[in-house]
């Protein structure tokens, strides 16, 4: 079904389907667009779709609705934290469509269209900042670069469990993630330069979630009992909280963070606890020191 959808689009030149940002950019219209760009004309092509995408959009209900409520945790060893953050720089992660006009389109949700950040991705980022934290870039060091002999300290274990593919004392982590959702998308180019004749050479698209979009890393620290390896609060939060700042302001979230792409400031952090309430605060600072007397 899926190739007769293209043979027909093939053998109907004239056939252009129209674009509903953002459900559309999971759909049909950039099935239509890249068979035209293979076909044709790739540049007026390319400039169609850019000019078609590259907006702003409302969020569709459905994913609105998907938002974390942590207003009514269910137990009082929990704490839940959002944080509001505004990119400085283009975000980027390559989207696994096989079909795209763009050589590096960014990660879009399947049905909804909508760029967004899987937890998966913030799970792995953050462990390896708190690594970092853990005095993992010495050990590198030591070892020529590789991991060999790295192992994780109790605290991490205890946040993010292990990793994949370890089969023996396997054991999940207290911390629960959730996606964020983009509502913005504009594109970059790179332009290599021949260190020769000093031109570029052959220009790169990326399409991005431009710098000024919003976003919320939300997570959850749900430790149960018996839990192992166990950790005091008061001695993981403030690790965790740390690393969340560390990774939004200097690491970066995006792909190609080592060429500072993904950094953002934090405009707000909101706490919730089960008989405390809720608090925000506009620095981890303060954040940290209202929330003290949640940490039993």
């Amino acid at each position: 079904m899926t190739w007769d959808y293209f043979v027909f689009l093939g053998n109907n030149p004239r056939l252009q389907e129209t674009l509903t940002l953002p459900e559309d950019l999971a759909g049909g219209f950039v099935d239509e667009v890249s068979v035209r760009l293979f076909e044709g004309v790739k540049e007026e092509d390319r400039k169609r779709y850019v000019q078609s995408a590259g907006k702003t959009f409302t969020l569709p209900d459905l994913i609105s609705q998907t938002k974390p409520n942590f207003s009514s945790l269910p137990s009082s060893t929990w704490l839940a934290f959002q944080v509001d953050f505004e990119l400085l720089t283009p975000w980027y992660s390559k989207d696994d469509r096989v079909f795209h006009l763009l050589d590096n389109p960014v990660r879009k949700d399947r049905v909804f269209g909508v760029p967004f950040m899987a937890a998966s991705s913030w799970k792995g980022m953050l462990r390896w900042v708190c690594r970092m934290q853990a005095g993992l870039r010495e050990h590198l060091e030591k070892q020529g670069g590789k991991m060999d002999d790295w192992r994780d300290p109790d605290w991490i274990l205890h946040l993010f469990g292990n990793e994949k593919g370890e089969g023996e004392e396997f054991s999940r982590g207290a911390l629960v993630l959730y996606p964020t959702w983009f509502d913005k998308i504009g594109f970059e180019v790179i332009n290599p330069h021949s260190r020769e004749r000093r031109a570029g050479t052959q220009p790169i698209y990326y399409e991005v979630v431009p710098p000024g979009a919003k976003g919320t890393l939300s997570l959850l620290y749900a430790p149960w009992p018996g839990m192992k390896p166990a950790a005091k609060p008061r001695d993981v939060i403030p690790k965790l909280l740390e690393a969340v700042e560390d990774l939004l302001t200097t690491y970066g979230i995006s792909a190609k963070r080592t060429v500072g792409w993904g950094t953002a400031k934090i405009t707000e952090w909101r706490a919730f606890h089960k008989t405390h309430g809720s608090t925000q605060k506009q620095s981890r600072n303060d954040l940290y020191q209202g929330i003290q007397s949640w940490l039993s």
